[in-house]
Formats: C-alpha cells, sequence, structure tokens
C-alpha cells in the first residue's frame, strides 16, 4: 500500500503544480497568482509615479507582508524543531496504542522517512518565507524613493522584480504547508494520505482559479480593441 498509493498522491498533487506553474506563466489571467501577479505590476507603478504622496502607504503594505512571513517562518522552524525531536526518539516504530490507528507499514524505518518527508517539507517553508521577507526588505527600501536623474537604475520593472520574487517565495511557501497536509495523514496510513491528497487537489484547483478576472481581462480587452478600431477610423477619415 504504501509503496503504491504514496508515490501516486505524491505525483498528483506535483503534476497539479505543474500544470498551475505552466498556466501562470503562459495564461496568467486564468490563475489568481497570475492575477496577483498583474494587479501587483500596476500598483507598484502607481505607487512609484508619486513615492512622495505614497511612500508610508507602501511601506505599511510591504510591513504587513514581513509579519506574514515571519508568522509563518516561525510556525514552520518550530514544527521542524518538534519534529526533529520525534524523529530522534523512533527507534522502534510506533508504540502500540498509535499503532492500531494505522494502516500500512508500522516499522520504524518506514516512521522515520515520514517523519522526515514532513521536516524536509517545513524546512523548505521556513527557506521561502525567509527569502521572502528578504526580497520584501529591499522592495521595502526602494519603492519609496524619488525616481530621477541621482537614481538613474530605479525603475518600476526592477521594483517590481523584487516583489515577484518575494510573492513567488511565498506562495512556495504555502505549497509547501500544503504538501504537508498528505504527508501529516500518511502517519495514519497510505489511504488517508492519497484521499487527502485528490481532495487537496479539486479544492486547489477551485481556489487557484480566476474566471472572473479572465472574463473582466476579455471585456476590457475588447473595449480597447474596439476603441483603437475607432481611433483607426477617424485617423483613415481624417
Amino acid at each position: 500500500m504504501d509503496r503504491f498509493l504514496v508515490p501516486l498522491g505524491m505525483a498528483i498533487l506535483t503534476s497539479y503544480h505543474l500544470h498551475l506553474w505552466y498556466c501562470v506563466r503562459h495564461h496568467p489571467e486564468k490563475t489568481i497568482v497570475g492575477v496577483n501577479h498583474l494587479n501587483r505590476r500596476i500598483w507598484v507603478q502607481n505607487i512609484m509615479a508619486d513615492g512622495a504622496k505614497n511612500g508610508i502607504l507602501a511601506v505599511q503594505t510591504f510591513r504587513n507582508s514581513i509579519m506574514a512571513s515571519t508568522l509563518l517562518a516561525s510556525t514552520s522552524i518550530t514544527l521542524s524543531s518538534i519534529i526533529g525531536g520525534l524523529v530522534s526518539n523512533t527507534s522502534a516504530g510506533l508504540k502500540k496504542p498509535l499503532a492500531s490507528f494505522v494502516y500500512g507499514d508500522r516499522g520504524s524505518t518506514i516512521v522515520v522517512l515520514k517523519y522526515l518527508c514532513l521536516l524536509l517539507c517545513f524546512l523548505v517553508a521556513f527557506f521561502c518565507f525567509v527569502q521572502a521577507i528578504r526580497y520584501t526588505s529591499h522592495a521595502s527600501f526602494l519603492i519609496s524613493i524619488p525616481m530621477g536623474e541621482n537614481t538613474p537604475g530605479l525603475t518600476p520593472d526592477y521594483v517590481n522584480q523584487l516583489v515577484f520574487k518575494s510573492t513567488n517565495f511565498f506562495s512556495i511557501g504555502l505549497r509547501a504547508y500544503y504538501f504537508s497536509f498528505p504527508l501529516f495523514l500518511w502517519l495514519f496510513g497510505p489511504i488517508p494520505m492519497f484521499v487527502c491528497s485528490i481532495v487537496m487537489v479539486i479544492v486547489l484547483n477551485i481556489l487557484d482559479r480566476a474566471n472572473n478576472f479572465k472574463l473582466t481581462f476579455q471585456i476590457e480587452t475588447s473595449h480597447q480593441h474596439d476603441h483603437l478600431t475607432e481611433l483607426a477610423n477617424i485617423i483613415c477619415v481624417k
């Protein structure tokens, strides 16, 4: 059971996230992640257009992001420490009271492997949230600097790159938390883990879609096309 259902569940989750990555890269208007990237690009451009007026708002927004990343990073490293202690104390498999709730392999090797997979998820999450804090801190300094001759290399596109890296690391950290859910249920057997993987893919597929924005995006695009067509007709008439 463990050798078949666990790799299959992980393969389903990995395939979904590969598909999500492809949609974000090539069809951003179809996903929440892509829509947020587009909106953040516009936000950065509007903030830097009048840095003296909007600088405080930008710094407060970044501060909230840093606080969220700090909380999640602290949680992940705390859970990693707890799991590390459990791994060091696991030498004879599961204890008898817990073994009755587990369906599947109950040996010490598979139990340690389960804990190590959970530990890996939380360590990846910790690393990603720390990087998110790093890039957000850089962006918070740069976005409040007035653009001019004294800052020739400071552009909205450069600040956008830092914001995108921060949000991407934050998203990967959250996905590492999502991967930890089925791995945690693996402690109780491969069947709960596989069922959780299926349920998570269904739920994430619903949450990651941006159908309303896609409709709005298409309407705005068609309006822009109609406006450009009218301008072209006016120019031709003149």
